[in-house]
């Protein structure tokens, strides 16, 4: 049995950074827990002590069911970072910009540290949320939780498979982790979540010719429209990101979430890459269309009602944390590389260097 990142020891690293387990197996259920950090020197000490114990505490739950993948991704918000560790900051780290167009709103909502917790079984992620909560309950304040689920042949409530076009291999590897471009935090990676609600009834009320032209796939057999026929507002057309012949992909790993009762019907976006900028013109697309205006018209039924942007530092930066000292970067002349990564080359070199993917991409 391969030996899971989160629970890879110590001894052996040197300087090579650790990734925290981004590219976990897709699972059949997950936790999505967002929390705000309480004001208070005692809280940020105990919000230090628990990033080194946060492996531990996985093994412990882990191990009740070896073969059940249990994994967690911690990620940190804007203002946590300069709050926890202060500088030097991941490159590209901001808060979630908000586009507005049209009615359209991909809004910004609070939100300081991220638990991504996956498993086989839900009872493994609710421990260990369980778990992580008992640890740093006093320390923060929960801001939203979601558990989501894989719904029937791993569609969503809107009857379509999602994530056809993730990375796999060792092109997850190049869409997801920090390089070279920020060698100080190599093996990183930064996450934008959104949760999106669904007018199911205005959804299914539409012909499913009509709907696979907004989702660009056919619902039954998940093939991709051909280009003929494809309208460029479908929504697999405005987030393909290219530049010079490459696509620039994201790694998803969205679930359906929803509470019948209340008429809640949603899917909860995750999307990691290398740079948030990717994921940044995916939604600027979308909300605002490309070219401006040629919208997705799947935000006619769908609604964001969260959106939030962290980093997930290496597993390696984590166990370098203590209570109350700075957290061990990697030296200038020796920069860190990603374990078991190939060569990638620079988002900054050479990824996205076009168009509004310019610099800062900036909203309305």
């Amino acid at each position: 049995m391969e030996s899971d990142p989160m629970t890879a020891p110590k001894a052996a690293r040197g300087s090579r950074a650790v990734s925290q387990p981004v590219a976990a197996p897709l699972t059949r259920a997950a936790i999505f827990l967002i929390v705000t950090v309480n004001p208070g020197s005692d809280n940020r000490a105990i919000l230090r002590s628990f990033c080194g114990d946060l492996c531990a505490l996985l093994r412990a739950v882990e191990f009740r069911d070896l073969e059940g993948g249990l994994s967690c991704v911690m990620g940190f918000g804007s203002n946590a970072w300069d709050r926890l560790f202060g500088p030097p900051r991941p490159a590209e780290l901001h808060s979630f910009r908000e586009i507005r167009a049209d009615g359209r709103h991909a809004v910004s909502t609070p939100g300081d540290l991220l638990f991504h917790i996956r498993a086989k079984r839900m009872d493994l992620c609710f421990e260990l949320a369980t778990q992580i909560m008992s640890r740093i309950g006093d320390a923060v304040s929960p801001v939203d939780e979601v558990h989501g689920f894989r719904y029937f042949d791993d569609r969503d409530l809107l009857g379509f498979v999602d994530g056809t076009e993730n990375p796999r291999g060792e092109a997850v590897i190049d869409a997801t982790l920090i390089g070279e471009e920020d060698a100080a935090f190599a093996g990183g990676s930064y996450v934008i979540v959104q949760k999106y609600l669904h007018d199911l009834a205005g959804w299914n009320a539409l012909s499913t010719e009509a709907q696979e032209r907004i989702i660009g796939r056919t619902k039954l057999s998940d093939i991709e429209l051909d280009d003929s026929v494809k309208p460029t507002s479908a929504h697999n057309a405005l987030t393909t990101i290219a530049d010079d012949g490459k696509e620039f992909k994201i790694l998803r790993d969205n679930m359906a979430f929803g509470r019948p009762g209340q008429g809640e019907f949603g899917t909860y976006f995750i999307g990691y890459s290398r740079s948030p900028r990717i994921t940044e013109q995916m939604l600027e697309n979308m909300f605002v269309g490309r070219p401006p205006g040629n919208y997705d018209r799947l935000l006619d039924f769908s609604r964001a009602t969260t959106g939030n942007l962290f980093f997930v530092p290496s597993l390696t930066f984590l166990e370098s944390i203590t209570e109350d000292e700075p957290a061990v970067m990697v030296p200038d002349a020796a920069p860190a590389t990603v374990e078991s990564a190939p060569s990638i080359p620079s988002v900054h070199d050479c990824s996205l260097g076009i168009g509004s993917l310019k610099g800062d991409i900036r909203h309305e």
